[in-house]
This record gives C-alpha cells, structure tokens and sequence, in this order.
C-alpha cells in the first residue's frame, strides 16, 4: 500500500511538472508565431496593467494620502505618464519583489515598473526598454559606525544585507566577497536588521538609499563604489517576449519623460513630498485604518477558507471512506499532494500556473489555495473521528433499519464531531496564520500591511508588535469561542 501510494504521488507530480513545462513551451511558441498585439489589446481594454512591488522609495512606496493607502513614487508618476501617453487608464497591481517576473510572463501585468535593472539573466525571460534612469549604488549604515565604516572594503566578514534577486544582491556577491552576504525579501525587513544590527549594511540604488537616510536620523550612507556597466545600473521598464508593439510605444514615452527632465524636476520632488517625516506621525494609533483593513481581509479569508474548506474536506472524507475503490484512491492522492506540498507553493500555482489559463484575481486565487490546502487536512480530521465511532453504533443503526444517510447523518457525526472538534479549531486557528502567505501575491492582509506601515514610518519593531499583538487578540478570543462550544457540545 505505501509503495504504491508512493509511486502515484511520483506520477501525479511528473504529471504536473509535464504541464508546466508544455504551458511554457505553447507560450513561447505562441509568442514567436502570433503577430504581436499588445498593444492594440491594452488600447482595447482601454487598461494598462503595471506590477510594481512598492517597498523601494522614492521609486514606489505606499502612503498616506488624504487618510487612504495609495502607491506613490518616482515610477508610478512615470507609469502614468505613459498611460495618458497611451489614452488609457493605469491599473496597478501590487506584488512582492520575487513574483514580479512571473507576473508578467504569465500575463497578470503588461508591464513591470519596479527600478528593475535590465540583467542578462532576466533579459531570458522577458524584454526591456531603454533606460529611463541610471544611478549609483549606495551603502546604507547605521550613524554610528560611521566612523569604521567609510567603503565597501570596511565591510570583510560583515554581514551585509539586499533583496534577494536584486541587482545589489548580485553586486554584493561579486564584488564584496569578503562580506557575508544576507538575503531578504524586502527593504523594510532590511532596514530593520541594520537598525537591529543584525546586519551592519543594506546596499541599495542611490536614491532610495538617500531616501531611507534623510527620513531616519540614525541611518547615513556612504558611496559603495560598485563597477557597473550603463545598463545594469539602470532601471528599465520590463514586457514580456515579443511585445514589441508595447515597447515601442514605451519607449517613445521614455523619450519624452527624459527630453523634459521629468523625472529629476518633477517625479523625485512629488515622491519625496511623501517621504519628509517631520510632518507626520509614526505612531501606531495613526495607522489604525491599515491594521483594520489587514484585519478585515485576514478574517475574511479564514472564514471563507474554514467553511469552503470543511465542506469540501467532508465530502474527501466520505470518500475516502467509500468502498468504490476509484473514489477511495482519488481521495488518497488529494490528501496526500496537498499536505505534502507547501502552501505557498499552492498560492503560487494557482494564482500564476492556473493564471495563465484563467484571470483569477489575487484574493480569489488566495482563497481557492486556503479552502483547498485545509480541505486535505479536514478531510483526515473527519475521517478519523468518524472511523473512531464503535462499531456498535453502525450495527445498532443497521438493525433498526436505518438508511446510511440518515445513520451518518443523526448518530456518527454527532458522536464523531464531539472528538475531532478540538482538533478542527486547531485549524481553523492555523488556518488565520496560514494567510499571510498569500501576501507574496499581493493581498493586502494582516502581514502585507504591517510591510506598508514598515516602509510608511520607518520603524521596523513597533509594527511587528502591533501585528503580533492583533493576532493573539483574534486568535486568543477564537480559542475561547471554540472552547465554550465544545462544552455545549459535550
């Protein structure tokens, strides 16, 4: 039994890395063999679709405006320029720095605009536009060491800190091989580990570094002098293959921003009317509305992932308890894949592969994972307190004539309910965790705004404790709620 449950899960996973690889290779083919019209598409749809992940200032950040959480930066001001350029409107979606290049490959955005450097690596995937701004790299310290550390040579057995998959993280391992090169997932997280010290530098662009220094009076930077050629110091904007109807039109708008001197008189001067401090407070309480709103989408989520989740995981159950032996298997290997693979795994998968088949939004594709992932696991919760009924229940019921829907229904799962309910409020609170994985799409929950507020006041602990403290009181409350209902039930 094992070996074969073994060597199904070995074919269901070829299976899928068969599908994946076919989704990639129609494509690439579809894009080398279609006439290009994207941009007759975009123009049609009358949207353009920009994926940004906006934790890098000036570039994109979020702010407060006028009490609403808005993208504000040097490269949104840009995108829109280049949408009134285009005669449509500018959407813009979101996402962690990591999912930006599959975003666009498997056509969730038509454009990246996100101080993307064009790399030979990335280049693969995608194609860029000229450079619309190039910039030096900076080392951002703490004031302090200021006085031990004046290059990059000062910083040999350190630990210094970018975000992985960045231009400065390659400049760090290439040209700091004395340093110990530590990888994170956002500037923020970065900041707070220079402050914390649990690195003593964060190599970033010029002006974002400078940005980060003149908002927070602990912090300075010094010239990394790193040795880049013109075109990966800049920043371009990213289409996908082939889009070459797009990014000729990109590039004519580029053209114009640069001929004006768009980005140095007016873009940088609006990002950091966003960026001064002094006239706005950091404390908790004034980000009350970004907490509630990651509140709101948290629960939201956990609700409609338990119930979606519990109804689908019942009927995997019952038929993992069915004697027809296909339903019996089907239900072996949904249990198995899904609880033997990662959750965000799952989140990506469905919101990127099914994507590309299907527009599924990112909240949707969030709640699908979510319902699914915790079906597998209600599924077995199910069937082993119904299979922990005795036996004399089910004979007792068959002797006074009982039909089988009726016996499950008013004798096991009421007597099944009362030993499996721990376990089932166990996950949902696991549940109410698991979603901050979805913020790696975009989804603006709990995790995801306590990011925002991270970037938006520049202190790194406050809005931890703040997130950390929102979760105990919900989680904390639930347990009691589940608690007193498991007494009532027994």
């Amino acid at each position: 039994m094992p070996k074969t449950k073994q060597f199904i899960m070995l074919i269901v996973t070829v299976l899928l890395v068969t599908i994946g690889l076919n989704l990639t290779a129609a494509n690439q083919v579809q894009a080398a063999t279609t006439p290009d019209d994207t941009l007759a598409q975009i123009k049609k749809k009358g949207v353009l679709v920009m994926g940004t992940s906006p934790n890098y200032p000036p570039y994109e950040f979020q702010a407060n405006v006028n009490g609403k959480q808005t993208i504000v930066g040097m490269d949104i001001e840009i995108g829109k320029q280049i949408a009134k350029d285009l005669g449509v409107k500018l959407e813009i979606k979101p996402l962690s720095f990591s999912s930006l290049l599959v975003s666009l490959e498997t056509g969730k955005v038509d454009m990246i605009l996100s101080g993307l450097s064009p790399t030979p690596e990335r280049a693969k995937s995608v194609d860029f536009t000229n450079v619309y701004y190039t910039e030096s790299q900076s080392i951002i310290i703490n004031r302090n060491d200021a006085a031990t550390l004046k290059n990059k040579a000062s910083f040999a057995g350190k630990p210094v800190g970018a975000e992985t998959g960045t231009l400065q993280y390659d400049l760090i391992k290439k040209q700091m091989p004395g340093a110990k090169l530590v990888g994170m997932g956002s500037a923020a997280d970065l900041i707070m580990a220079l402050k914390t010290h649990k690195v003593d530098g964060v190599v970033k662009g010029t002006a974002s570094a400078t940005a980060y220094a003149t908002s927070d009076p602990s912090l300075a930077t010094i010239n990394g002098d790193f040795t880049t050629d013109q075109t990966q110091a800049g920043n371009a904007i990213a289409v996908a293959k082939g889009a070459d109807s797009l990014k000729t039109a990109l590039n004519q708008s580029i053209t114009k921003i640069q001929k004006r001197h768009l980005i140095q008189r007016q873009y940088l001067k609006t990002a950091g009317k966003y960026l001064k401090s002094d006239d706005k407070s950091t404390s908790m309480v004034s980000y009350w509305q970004f907490f509630a709103k990651g509140i709101e989408y948290t629960l939201g989520m956990s609700i409609v992932g338990i119930v979606f989740g519990a109804i689908l995981g019942i009927l995997v159950a019952a038929m993992r308890i069915s004697k027809t032996k296909l339903l019996k298997w089907i239900a072996i290997i949904y249990t198995e894949f899904l609880r033997d693979t990662p959750l965000m795994a799952q989140v990506l998968f469905i919101y990127f592969g099914l994507g590309a088949l299907l527009n599924i939004p990112a909240l949707l594709a969030g709640i699908i994972a979510i319902s699914v992932n915790t079906s597998a696991y209600i599924s077995e919760i199910v069937r082993g307190g119904v299979q922990g009924v005795s036996d004399g229940q089910y004979e007792a019921a068959k002797s006074l004539g009982i039909k089988n829907t009726d016996m499950y229904r008013f004798i096991i799962f009421p007597q099944a309910l009362k030993s499996i309910w721990p376990s089932l409020g166990n996950q949902f609170i696991t549940l109410i965790k698991d979603t901050s994985i979805v913020s790696i799409i975009g989804v603006t929950e709990l995790i995801y705004q306590m990011g925002i507020v991270q970037a938006e006041t520049y202190r790194g602990v406050a809005p931890i404790a703040v997130t950390i403290l929102l979760y105990f009181i919900i989680i904390f409350t639930l347990s009691r709620i589940l608690r007193h209902v498991e007494k009532r039930i027994h």
